[in-house]
Formats: C-alpha cells, sequence, structure tokens
C-alpha cells in the first residue's frame, strides 16, 4: 500500500468544497495549520498523518497503528472477502481506516500478521531488498531427513517466476516438523519447496518477522498493539 502523498491546496479543495483561488485565500489569511504551525504554502506536501486545522477545526488527525494478530486457520489475509472471514475483521473495536497487512499468510496458515495503517513502515518491512526474515513452524505428511537441508540452502529453481530461491535455513526439529527461515516470499513457496520431496505440508506457522515474534500469550484469532521496541525491532 502506497503512502497517500499529496498536495495541500488539492486535500483543502476537495474537502472545503472550494475552488483553488478560494483555497489560495485562506492559506494566505493564515486560517490553516500543519502539524501546528501556520502553513500558507499551496503546493505543501501532506501524507495521511500531516495533522491539518481549519479555523482551529480538526480535518486529519491520523494516528499510526501497529498491531500484531495471531492468524488462525480458515482466515484470508484480506480486507474484504465473500467467503471468509477475514484478518481486519478480527481486530473488533480498531478503526480500520487506512489498515492494510504486511506479509500475508494463506487461508490454511496460522501465526504472526502484522496489521498497520503506516505504509512506509510496511513498504520497508516487506520490500524484497530489505531481505527481512520470516520464520516457519512446518508440519509435513511424510518424514524428512537432512538431505532438505542442503536443498534449501542450495535454493530451487521455479519455473513460474524464471527464478531460483535464495537460501533458506532449515532446521530438523522432529520426524514430521522443520523450522524454516526465508528472506523472501514466493507463492506458496514453502509448500512448493517440500513439493520437491512430493511432501505434502500438513500445517504452517509464522512464528517472526525479522527479531518480532509472535506473542505466545495471543490466543488464535487474537491481537494486540506493538511496543515501540517491537515496532523497532522489525527494521534490524
Amino acid at each position: 500500500m502506497q503512502s497517500k502523498r499529496s498536495r495541500l491546496d488539492q486535500f483543502l479543495a476537495k474537502r472545503l468544497q472550494q475552488p483553488k483561488k478560494a483555497i489560495r485565500l485562506i492559506l494566505l489569511a493564515g486560517r490553516v495549520q500543519l502539524d501546528g504551525v501556520i502553513c500558507k504554502d499551496m503546493d505543501r506536501q501532506i501524507d495521511e498523518f500531516t495533522h491539518i486545522c481549519f479555523d482551529e477545526k480538526t480535518l486529519q488527525n491520523n494516528r499510526k497503528q501497529y498491531y500484531m494478530l495471531h492468524k488462525p486457520v480458515g482466515v484470508v489475509s484480506a480486507t474484504i472477502d465473500d467467503i471468509h472471514q477475514t484478518a481486519l475483521s478480527l481486530l473488533r473495536g480498531v478503526d480500520l481506516d487506512l489498515m492494510h497487512i504486511a506479509g500475508r499468510l494463506d487461508l490454511n496458515s496460522t501465526g504472526l500478521l502484522l496489521i498497520t495503517n503506516d505504509s512506509k513502515w510496511s513498504q520497508a518491512l516487506m520490500a524484497p531488498e530489505t531481505k527481512v526474515s520470516k520464520q516457519y513452524l512446518v508440519t509435513l505428511e511424510n518424514p524428512i531427513d537432512e538431505s532438505y537441508i542442503s536443498a534449501f540452502n542450495e535454493g530451487m529453481y521455479f519455473d513460474y517466476e524464471d527464478s531460483t530461491t535464495l537460501p533458506a535455513q532449515l532446521i530438523i526439529v522432529s520426524d514430521f516438523q522443520a523450522r524454516v527461515t526465508l528472506q523472501e516470499g514466493k507463492y506458496h513457496q514453502i509448500k512448493r519447496m517440500f513439493g520437491r520431496f512430493r511432501n505434502p505440508v500438513v500445517a504452517l506457522h509464522r512464528e517472526s518477522i525479522g527479531n518480532l515474534v509472535l506473542d505466545k500469550a495471543l490466543v488464535p484469532g487474537h491481537f494486540r498493539h506493538l511496543t515501540d521496541s517491537e515496532i523497532n525491532l522489525t527494521q534490524t
């Protein structure tokens, strides 16, 4: 989701239902404040978090919000869906305006979802070039062995994208479970990688994004605010 940057005069013209000529006079009269300071510049760039007042009446005062959600099975990582319950619908009591998901999980996957209205933060977090790691606990239908470790580390070529996956770390937890860490997120990547071994994924649970770990106290379907330190953890 892109940051909603625009010019101040365009925002005011739309919000006040006034022509640009009238907006110019309003600004020159010192009737508009941006973040508590009078602004007379029609060309000033604003975004969704600029605090804008006109004649001491607030026109925009969005606050940055960050949540972690323990996504359960059967919930889609979407804002709207005609069939399934959406992840955003689980954020009861939260103003969902501008909210979006940073890093999706498919319908039957569980675990850490990050939801925010700060598009700059989510873009920095999920952009491929930042290579933020994501860790998953994977349960398989068939036993796994040491050969999986080297295959994941070497990368696998996918015809659909005409590209080879980045090296991925695989740690064997038990005969039927592995912990996989990726720095990318190709379409159904983990399932497709295990598919090379003809070993279906039974359950996929995301444990962390970057250094931010899913709160073990959060039961499936529950959410909470991120702390300031957690917000910064995702970018270290």
